[in-house]
C-alpha cells in the first residue's frame, strides 16, 4: 500500500474517532430547559402578598420591603437530581442571597455571609454547620458590578458549583434531602436587591445504587 494512502487512511480514522467522541459528549451533556420564562411566575410559586419579586424585560428582581421580612421564591415542582444554571447581578446594599437545594436548610450562597461578614458566593451553607467548605478563587472570578453565571449540580448528597464557567466547589452533605423544590432567597433583615435572568434547569438521571 502506498504511503500516501496509509496517511489518508490514518487521518480518516483520527477524524472519525474525534467526531464520535464529540457526538457522545453532546449526547451526555444535560439539556437545560428554561425554568423562568422572563415574563411571569410560571413554574414558580409567587408568595402571597408579594411585594419583593418583580419581573421586567426578562429579569427577575428581588428587593427588600419596608419591614425587611425577606422572601423565598420556590419552584412549583420538586426535584431530585438536577443541574441549574442562572445569571445573577448584585444590586443595592449588602447582598445576602442564595439558591436553596430541595430544602430551606441547605443552599449555595450568593453574596455576603451574614455570619462571616464576607463574600461566600458559591459556597454551601448548611443549617447547623454554617459553611463546611469554601469555594475557591471567587475573589478573582466574581464580577461585583456585572452579570455572573452560576451553575449548580445536585446529585444525591453531592453538590458542585461553577462560577462564570469555572468549577469552584464540591461538597458532600450529610443532611441532604432526597427531593424538594428549588428556591431563590431574599434574606430577611437586609436592605438589599439582586437580579436573576436566564434561569435554566435539567433533571438528571439518578445514579444506580
Amino acid at each position: 500500500m502506498r504511503p500516501q494512502i496509509i496517511i489518508v487512511f490514518l487521518l480518516s480514522l483520527v477524524f472519525f474517532s474525534c467526531s464520535q467522541k464529540k457526538q457522545e459528549a453532546q449526547q451526555t451533556e444535560p439539556q437545560l430547559q428554561p425554568l423562568f420564562n422572563g415574563t411571569d411566575f410560571t413554574n414558580w410559586v409567587e408568595p402571597e402578598n408579594n411585594v419583593w419579586w418583580t419581573i421586567s424585560d426578562g429579569i427577575l428582581a428581588a428587593n427588600y420591603d419596608a419591614e425587611k421580612k425577606g422572601s423565598i421564591l420556590w419552584t412549583e415542582k420538586n426535584y431530585r437530581d438536577f443541574l441549574i444554571e442562572l445569571d445573577f447581578k448584585f444590586g443595592d446594599g449588602t447582598v445576602d442571597s442564595g439558591v436553596f437545594l430541595r430544602t430551606e436548610h441547605e443552599q449555595i450562597q450568593l453574596g455576603i455571609s451574614g455570619s462571616l461578614k464576607r463574600d461566600m458566593t458559591c459556597s454551601p451553607y448548611i443549617s447547623g454547620k454554617g459553611y463546611p467548605v469554601e469555594a475557591v478563587g471567587i475573589k478573582e472570578i466574581l464580577r461585583l458590578d456585572d452579570w455572573n453565571t452560576v451553575r449548580i449540580k445536585a446529585v444525591g448528597a453531592q453538590y458542585t458549583s461553577w462560577l462564570n464557567g469555572l468549577e469552584v466547589m464540591q461538597y458532600t452533605s450529610e443532611t441532604a434531602v432526597e427531593e424538594g423544590p428549588i428556591g431563590l432567597q431574599l434574606h430577611p433583615n437586609r436592605e438589599m436587591s439582586i437580579e436573576f435572568r436566564n434561569i435554566k434547569l435539567a433533571e438528571l438521571p439518578t445514579p444506580m445504587q
